[in-house]
Order: structure tokens, then C-alpha cells, then sequence
């Protein structure tokens, strides 16, 4: 099974500044998924600056295929050096994983030991030291298994909690034992890890942080595979082919339409039931159907859940605790990493503008703006249209 290093990155600011010194960036090409930490000395726009201009050339380089021995030389050839304390302006951490093996490499320089978990155990894979422009860098290599968990985080996690709740700290081990505690609950997604580590780090600090602080989660996992059909196909003798296709792909299935559900239902020789309680002033109920994961109404539902994608930031946690449609669905798309769309064409005429020439579906376009914010997500995303 092909495994997916799910990402989950956080970050608080300083208490007073506007803008985080700590810069996260990811990326994902066809061969590995890059994840870089950087952490601007001080705090505030300054630190900002650096921090994401650091980000910048190592994912641009990696993301080029340039060595990351050769990477993280340029990097400290390019970045200033504070005269007064004689260290960098700007730390960063690096992981580079290699697909399909899921064979891994850890770069440090100057930032906390990167922290990595096996069957939710904390492990001490082997750490070398090499001098690059007369700087001591620290390198892990290895590969990863499923279920591993791997952290990057900037001194901001370490330093919680001085002076206010602890005399030196919340410090390297500590985290690493809060991690493990977290991962024992067995989380669904590398986010839950997070998000625990970051609200414990804000709690330290008394909810005014003392520093910037940043935390990347990565958890290798199978991939959630989730298949959206929605829409009649515009010839109906296709119908058969396409909900065979649906109902055997892999991964979870969702219906968005009422009558896409009753063409599977008739194919299946069973009738669509409706959950009357679920319905709300706004969105049309939920329906139950034999071998499909989801079934909601079309445009509306849709609608309503892209409205709720947007004001939630895309996080899980956002989202309404309503036990309706537009929710159901939105935790569909957020938990899924792989989402294939099946568009059918045939239009509705009750949805359609009649200012709009036939083939300018709303469906479709619902789907088109859909997969434009995904894929800035970082969802991998493909659709067919029928």
C-alpha cells in the first residue's frame, strides 16, 4: 500500500508582534515531499523576512532537484550573520522524503533536533556532524515505516513556560514525552498531534508568548482516497459503466445530487432513505445509501460547504459541531488526501440561469472553484467529466 506523509504545520507569534518570526513551507513533487522549518532571529517583521526567504530558497532549490548538501551551503553562504552575537539571522531545520521507499534525510543547523516516533515510541536514530562554511550541521538519514511520526519545531516549543510556569522551560524531553503520551490515543492525522503540542505551548506561556513558536507534524500513513460523483452523465447509457466505476473505486464515496443518488440506487436495485433530522434551514437533508459513505443534495449542499471550507481556514477543528450535509461533507474533503472528482454534464434545468449558455454548468463551476482551493491546499486532485 502507498503510504502518505500526512502534514500538519502551526505557528504562534510573539505576544505584541504582528507578524510570526517562524516560516513553514511544504511541497510535494512526483519523487518527495519537502517540509522546511525556519526560525528569523528576534521576533516581529524583521524575523519574519528572513525566515521566509530561507523557506523560499531551499524548497526552490530541492524543488529543482539541487543536492541538499548543496542546498544548505548556499543557504548559510546567503544568509547575514548577527556581528554582535556571531550567529546566523536565521535557523532552519530540513526533511526531504523520497518516494516511493519513503527513505528520509533530517537537516539542523543551529535549530532543536528534529524528534521522530515508532509505534509511538520516541527513537534516537543515528545523528552525524558536518562543517559547512566552518558551521557544524547535523544530518539523520533513514527511512521511514508506517506509523511514524516525525516532529520539526523551533526553540519558541522548548522555551515555554520559562519564567512563568517553569524555571528553565518546557524543554526537548518533555515535549518528546508529551508526544509520545498523545501518540498512545492513536490520532487519525498528524494535525491532532499538533495542535495538542501548540495549545499546551500557549497554555505555558500563559497565553502571552514569550517567542514565536512553530511545530511541523508529519505521520506516515496510507492514503485516505475519497471519490465524489455528482451529476446525471449526459448519456445515459453510460450510466451502468460509471456507477460500476464509483461504487469499486477505493477509498470512501460521495454522492452530491439527488438524482446522481437515485441512478445508483436503481443500479443497485434499492431506493435512497432520508434522514428527515438532518435537514436544516439551509441545507437539504442527508440520505442513506448501500455502499456509499455520503449522500447529499447537489448544488445547494455544495454551496454551502465551499462557504464553510472558506470561513473555517480549511481546519477540521473550525468547522460547525452540526450534524448536517455541508459539515458531513467538508470533513469528507478535509480528511481526504487523494480526492477524484466525477462530473457528470447533464444539466438541471431548475439550478441553471437561463442567461447562461447550456454549457456553462453551475455544477461544473461549483467544482472547477472547488478543486482551485484544494489544490492550493496541497490536495492531490483530478476529476472526469461525463
Amino acid at each position: 500500500m502507498e503510504l502518505f506523509a500526512d502534514i500538519s504545520e502551526l505557528a504562534i507569534k510573539k505576544h505584541g508582534e504582528s507578524l510570526c518570526g517562524d516560516q513553514i513551507k511544504t511541497a510535494r513533487t512526483e519523487n518527495k515531499t519537502i517540509v522546511v522549518l525556519s526560525d528569523g532571529l528576534g521576533s516581529g517583521v524583521k524575523a519574519s523576512i528572513l525566515a521566509t526567504l530561507t523557506t523560499e530558497i531551499i524548497v526552490r532549490m530541492l524543488k529543482a532537484d539541487v543536492g541538499l548538501a548543496d542546498v544548505v551551503e548556499t543557504v548559510i553562504g546567503t544568509l547575514p550573520v548577527c556581528k554582535s552575537r556571531k550567529i546566523a539571522y536565521s535557523t532552519f531545520a530540513v526533511m526531504e522524503i523520497l518516494h516511493p521507499d519513503c527513505t528520509y534525510k533530517i537537516v539542523n543547523f543551529d535549530s532543536p533536533p528534529a524528534m521522530l516516533f515508532r509505534q509511538g515510541q520516541l527513537m534516537h536514530p543515528d545523528r552525524r556532524t558536518t562543517r559547512i562554511r566552518d558551521r557544524d550541521i547535523f544530518v539523520s538519514e533513514g527511512r521511514l515505516e508506517r506509523g511514524d511520526f516525525v516532529c520539526l519545531l523551533s526553540d519558541g516549543i522548548l522555551h515555554a513556560g520559562l519564567g512563568v510556569k517553569m524555571n528553565f522551560g518546557w524543554g526537548w524531553d518533555n515535549v518528546a514525552q508529551h508526544v509520545e503520551r498523545r501518540l498512545q490515543q492513536e490520532p487519525r492525522c498528524a494535525w491532532e498531534v499538533t495542535h495538542n503540542v501548540l495549545a499546551e505551548t500557549y497554555s505555558l506561556y500563559g497565553g502571552r508568548p514569550g517567542d514565536d513558536a512553530s511545530i511541523v507534524g508529519i505521520l506516515l500513513r496510507a492514503q485516505n482516497r475519497l471519490t465524489i460523483l455528482t451529476g446525471p452523465p449526459l448519456e445515459r447509457a453510460e450510466e451502468a459503466a460509471i456507477v460500476d466505476r464509483f461504487l469499486h473505486a477505493e477509498g470512501r464515496k460521495v454522492i452530491c445530487g439527488g438524482t446522481t443518488g437515485n441512478i445508483v440506487a436503481r443500479h443497485l436495485g434499492t431506493e435512497v432513505e432520508v434522514e428527515i433530522r438532518t435537514m436544516t434551514s439551509d441545507v437539504p437533508p442527508v440520505g442513506q445509501l448501500t455502499g456509499v459513505d455520503l449522500l447529499t443534495e447537489g448544488i445547494i449542499t455544495m454551496s454551502k460547504m465551499l462557504e464553510l471550507l472558506q470561513s473555517c481556514d480549511f481546519d477540521p477543528a473550525a468547522l460547525p459541531s452540526d450534524r448536517n450535509a455541508a459539515v458531513l461533507l467538508a470533513r469528507e474533503i478535509l480528511t481526504a488526501d487523494v480526492i477524484h472528482f466525477v462530473v457528470g454534464q447533464s444539466i438541471n434545468e431548475f439550478y441553471q440561469n437561463p442567461e447562461f449558455s447550456k454549457h456553462i454548468s453551475i455544477r461544473k463551476n461549483l467544482v472547477r472553484e472547488l478543486i482551485f482551493l484544494l489544490n492550493q491546499r496541497g490536495k492531490d486532485v483530478t476529476v472526469e467529466y461525463c
